[in-house]
């Protein structure tokens, strides 16, 4: 089983690289301030940090962090963004 974490990881580990991804939604012109909406892109956020690592075969994910974004273009509605990124380990002797 997978773990993230956003601190450090106080055991031996070998790090396997850094993943980061960015998920996005479009407020609607009905319902421009939805902001509960990045519940969900946080949510996406981290299936897509966990899918990245699983292909590094890691065993987690630390020291993550969320950014997030309210992007308005000039005539279109606003976008809520979220970006993620993490330090990918695996556990020493664990695999």
């Amino acid at each position: 089983m997978m773990f993230m974490s956003t601190g450090a990881f106080n055991q031996p580990h070998v790090i396997k690289g850094v993943v980061a991804v960015t998920c996005h939604t479009q407020l609607t012109s009905e319902k421009p301030d939805e902001f509960d909406l990045f519940d969900q892109l946080f949510e996406d956020a981290k299936q897509k940090l966990y899918q990245k690592a699983a292909e590094k075969n890691a065993d987690g994910i630390v020291d993550v962090s969320f950014n997030t974004e309210v992007v308005r273009m000039s005539v279109a509605p606003k976008f809520l963004i979220v970006h993620a990124y993490g330090t990918v380990i695996s556990i020493e002797n664990s695999k």
